[in-house]
């Protein structure tokens, strides 16, 4: 039997922002044990969660069945792969010393005999300037330690409070797809890639570029979408409960 791949971004779990899908976590754990024995390769292209921050002796309860489903995934033979996002950078070794999945900035995969780059997207629009400069002063060894010492449940309603106001900002920003696909168009040429999967902008579906091709997931907030690959062909799809 010919595997197939399946990629999916930003389910930004641990909120419920208006207009999301209904116990939308649950939905992606029965999406995850429907491919098991299916796919070859699962890569989820960043925002996973809302936040993400590594304790060195805690990890986030809420998440339990979800974790024990990648965990089998990985047991039935396929490739898990979880690229950082722009909420959830902050990975340490839970996942892939835990769980066995594979954790990347970037990664170039080979699947069904293409080149595949996936990055998340956070950061390289150009009008994304200014997300840059924050995402270093967040990086820096000092600020990571610092936030370390605050109580696990502080940590976690701080980072929720400062979500929520920043998703305000966020919604009334533009997407300027134009310099996604650029982006896209030079990482492809310079690493010889056939294919680019973005995540981050939220926005579903398949753009050709100089005979490659760009593809996004979209989000599993409001539409629970997902690319599969086939055979080398990437078609879109949304998720529904049998």
């Amino acid at each position: 039997m010919d595997l197939k791949a399946y990629f999916i971004s930003d389910a930004h779990l641990g909120i419920d922002p208006p207009g999301c899908v209904p116990d939308r976590e649950a939905r992606l754990v029965e999406f995850l044990k429907s491919i098991v024995g299916d796919a070859s390769h699962l890569v989820i292209a960043g925002d996973l969660f809302e936040f993400w921050y590594e304790y060195s002796y805690y990890v986030s309860r809420d998440h339990f069945k979800l974790f024990a489903a990648l965990s089998a995934l990985v047991e039935s033979g396929t490739q898990v792969h979880l690229l950082q996002g722009n909420h959830d950078f902050a990975y340490g070794d839970f996942f892939p010393k835990c769980l066995g999945v594979l954790v990347h900035k970037e990664v170039v995969l080979d699947i069904q005999g293409k080149k595949v780059l996936c990055r998340h997207g956070d950061g390289v629009a150009r009008s994304d300037s200014g997300y840059r400069f924050l995402r270093k002063v967040l990086d820096l060894p000092l600020n990571r330690w610092l936030f370390k010492q605050l109580h696990p449940d502080w940590g976690m309603a701080l980072a929720r409070f400062v979500g929520r106001n920043s998703r305000k900002y966020g919604e009334s920003r533009v997407i300027k797809m134009d310099e996604y696909l650029e982006w896209a168009e030079k990482a492809m040429a310079e690493s010889c890639c056939d294919v680019c999967i973005l995540g981050h902008h939220h926005i579903p579906g398949m753009w050709n570029e100089d005979h490659r091709l760009v593809a996004s997931p979209g989000d599993w907030i409001k539409k629970l979408t997902y690319l599969q690959m086939e055979a080398g062909e990437i078609s879109l799809h949304e998720f529904v409960k049998d």
